[in-house]
């Protein structure tokens, strides 16, 4: 059969070059109905009764894979071999497979498309079952339905992904193509096409030399023995400086390169030398392969170790590798000797900047990678780590292990997927400034059409999260609620917006946010209805900015307010701006800076971030204005009890830009016997605890109002910078006032000399207030307390 025989070929030329082959069987019998429909109509679910599946069944048992090694991606069954949904792909991550089938006719996801071909071992088959490739961008599926946000159908949702999928298959060496139109002869010949065979037809290559173990090393022979690449074992040497306390290691490399693996075998050589290694992820599960190999190492040295959970393991020697997520690891650095950050890209800065606390960090980060490798790490985070005084090794893996070097699908997967988008180079950038830059509108249709343009905008935005994925890119090209604007100087992208049409959603729909139900696409509106209980939020139309971006030349000159500048004048016919985001002083007063005003902290934070996210919203018009005012009303009304309660634990710093960023003009508005307290409390000897709630509403008024008087009075004596001192007397009211810490406490993070001092420095915070605000109850106490 010609699907055999190009299956065959394939997998013959992909085991000769220990490289991967993709084959694309596009099943143009498929007419787009659901599986459980295709199913009914066929009468049964066996191999036969889906021509897709079963060319791909015939694909695998003429190139030679067992089942037993074959993952079927989709939401049909037919292979009678592993079966895993398409949001479920993750599991996949750390796996070999000589063969992964995608049947893509029902839903195409580009996260998934990425994670199944890492999992493709060399050697190994890539099948991807479409429907005719022509039709197949017109095609909406189930993830097109995920773009499908209220108040847009499916019918909005463009295909130009699919279109540029379609269009680097038909490009890119090694990959196979059959066409099959299921008009059947008798023999099975008839009704498939061959349209490419994809072959290569490499040269022959040189085997690449035999790893050496160093003669002089601290980790173990066995552990040298265990790397498979050159590349591996100068890793490994890098991670031997982890016994070193003010060391740092970071280890970069595309996926596939073992540097997971070298981390594993570094974890387990310092474990056996009685050292407590912690080691932090984005998941628990992408890490298995570092547990695996440290395991492995124990047994070739005869170690035995325990386990007591999954996610440790514990030594004789009192060597110990334990697991934490993320923001957990950060408060735990205290009781390991050293940390192990995995997948380092994936995780927000401000988390790494944390891990220096620990007496020894490395760094594994993937440097083009679908789990959302954000160039954050590489761009800001690397200039954090230059300034300490740590001892840094940097080390590279660039030798594949899982399959050779220059393999056609991984070509094809960074292509495809843009794994490999960066921003423009420096020099094209390095003078640009608001003056010389022009405000554009990306469409999805301009994008398409231009592979240098989308390399630039995407590549800016995978640098400015920690975090961007496939996904993102079909959402950037397709999803009808999203547009994208940029800066550009001669052409090149400087500064680019992603920005989602939200709110403007019909009765019926609000009424169901308001009981609960999960409205996609309206993350702002979601927030303010279902846990704020306002029903009529929304109701105005809203631009929310999902990510913003300056390239990392051009920064501090302006641009990105210039570019919300243009955004404000372009869609000042909606209600509102509003943006919702990892909250960090620095980013919480460029929104401030730019007339963004704050109107929620979450009560939880972020898993992978760390960090509560602050909501701000910015109105438009008379509607976003009244949506605005009432909820910076409410924010401030009810933060003083949120940060005694949820956000006890919020960063002072971040709680006084939330506080500062918010428009509203809480008033004191407090009683004679309420000022008596506090005034006295101030200028003598009574104790704020007889009746907090006054003095948490005066700090709240301090904190939030732009007339508030500074907490240092004209007679106060401060050692040092006044500016430095009016900053901590502001984290004490956070601490003690709002988040109820103790005395003690207080003092010794604000580096008071006691509480004693602590207390009197809050007297002292509080008299300019009284002055200001108490009228003539807090000047009476004033007064009789200095004997006037």
């Amino acid at each position: 059969m010609a699907v055999g025989e190009t299956a065959a070929a394939l997998r013959a030329e992909a085991r000769e070059t220990n490289e991967r082959r993709l084959l694309v069987l596009a099943d143009e019998t498929d007419d787009g109905r659901e599986p459980a429909d295709a199913l009914d109509a066929a009468g049964t679910d066996d191999d036969a009764t889906d021509r897709g599946l079963a060319a791909a069944a015939d694909a695998l048992d003429a190139a030679g894979v067992e089942r037993a090694e074959t993952t079927l991606v989709g939401h049909r069954d037919g292979l009678r071999c592993e079966r895993v949904e398409p949001r479920d792909t993750g599991d996949l991550l750390g796996t070999t497979r000589e063969a992964v089938v995608y049947d893509a006719r029902d839903e195409c996801r580009p996260n998934a498309l990425g994670r199944i071909t890492g999992a493709v071992d060399g050697g190994g088959l890539l099948v991807l079952v479409t429907p005719a490739l022509d039709d197949w961008p017109a095609r909406r599926d189930r993830f097109d339905d995920g773009m499908a946000v209220p108040p847009f159908d499916v019918g909005d949702v463009s295909g130009r992904f699919r279109a540029r999928l379609v269009r680097t298959l038909r490009a890119h060496r090694g990959v196979g193509i059959v066409a099959l139109d299921g008009v059947e002869d008798g023999e099975g010949d008839a009704g498939v096409t061959v349209v490419d065979d994809g072959l290569t037809h490499p040269a022959p290559r040189l085997p690449a030399p035999d790893p050496v173990v160093p003669d002089e090393r601290a980790f173990p022979r066995e552990a040298y023995a265990a790397c498979l690449t050159t590349d591996q074992v100068e890793a490994l040497g890098a991670f031997e400086t982890l016994f070193d306390a003010g060391s740092a290691v970071v280890c970069e490399a595309d996926r596939g390169r073992g540097k997971t693996s070298a981390a594993g075998l570094a974890a387990g050589s310092l474990a056996v030398e009685g050292r407590d290694v912690l080691v932090t992820a984005p998941s628990f599960r992408g890490v298995r392969d570092l547990y695996a190999r440290a395991s492995e190492l124990f047994d070739a040295l005869g170690v035995a170790f325990e386990r007591p959970e999954t996610t440790r393991l514990d030594l004789p020697t009192g060597g110990t590798i334990r697991y934490a997520k993320p923001p957990a690891a950060a408060d735990e650095l205290d009781d390991c000797d050293a940390l192990l950050v995995d997948e380092a890209a994936a995780l927000p800065v401000r988390l790494l900047e944390r891990y220096l606390d620990a007496d020894a960090v490395a760094f594994t980060t993937t440097v083009h990678g679908y789990e959302g490798a954000g160039r954050g790490f590489d761009v800001r985070f690397r200039d954090v780590l230059a300034d300490t005084d740590r001892d840094v090794t940097d080390v590279r893996l660039d030798e594949p292990i899982r399959y050779a070097a220059g393999d056609p699908v991984e070509v094809w997967a960074f292509r495809a997927l843009l794994l490999d988008a960066r921003p423009p180079v420096e020099p094209l950038v390095a003078d640009a400034d608001p003056e010389t830059c022009t405000y554009d509108a990306l469409d999805g249709d301009a994008l398409a059409a231009d592979e240098t343009l989308l390399r630039e905008a995407f590549g800016l935005l995978v640098a400015a999260h920690y975090r961007t994925e496939p996904d993102d890119l079909a959402r950037l090209l397709d999803a009808p609620n999203l547009d994208a604007r940029a800066l550009r100087r001669d052409g090149h992208v400087v500064a680019v917006a992603l920005l989602a049409r939200e709110g403007g959603l019909d009765e019926e729909t609000r009424d169901a946010m308001y009981t609960g139900e999960r409205v996609k696409g309206n993350m702002l509106p979601d927030v303010l209805t279902s846990q704020l209980r306002d029903p009529d939020a929304a109701d105005p139309v809203g631009t929310r900015v999902v990510r913003i971006a300056t390239h990392h030349a051009a920064r501090s000159r302006g641009l990105g307010s210039a570019l919300l500048d243009g955004v404000r004048a372009e869609f000042g016919c909606r209600d509102w701006l509003g943006v919702g985001y990892g909250a960090t002083p620095a980013l919480l007063s460029f929104w401030a800076r730019n007339g963004f005003s704050t109107v929620h902290l979450s009560t939880t934070r972020n898993d992978a971030s760390g960090e509560y996210s602050a909501l701000m919203l910015d109105p438009l018009s008379d509607a976003g204005g009244a949506l605005a005012d009432r909820h910076e009303s409410w924010f401030a009304d009810r933060i003083a009890g949120v940060l005694a309660d949820a956000l006890d634990d919020c960063d002072p710093d971040v709680a006084r830009a939330a506080l500062a960023a918010c428009d509203a003009t809480p008033a004191p508005d407090l009683s004679d016997d309420a000022w008596r307290v506090v005034a006295g409390s101030a200028y003598g000897s009574a104790m704020y605890s007889v009746d907090p709630e006054p003095f948490r509403r005066l700090a709240v008024c301090a904190l939030v109002r732009d007339d508030a008087p500074g907490l240092l009075s004209d007679a106060d004596a401060v050692e040092g910078d006044p500016e430095t001192e009016r900053e901590r007397r502001e984290r004490l009211l956070v601490r003690k006032l709002l988040q109820c810490h103790s005395w003690d406490a207080v003092a010794d993070e604000l580096g008071y000399h006691s509480a004693g001092q602590a207390m009197r420095a809050f007297g002292d915070a509080l008299k300019p207030l009284c002055e200001a605000w108490g009228g003539e109850a807090a000047a009476a106490e004033r007064a009789r307390h200095r004997g006037e």
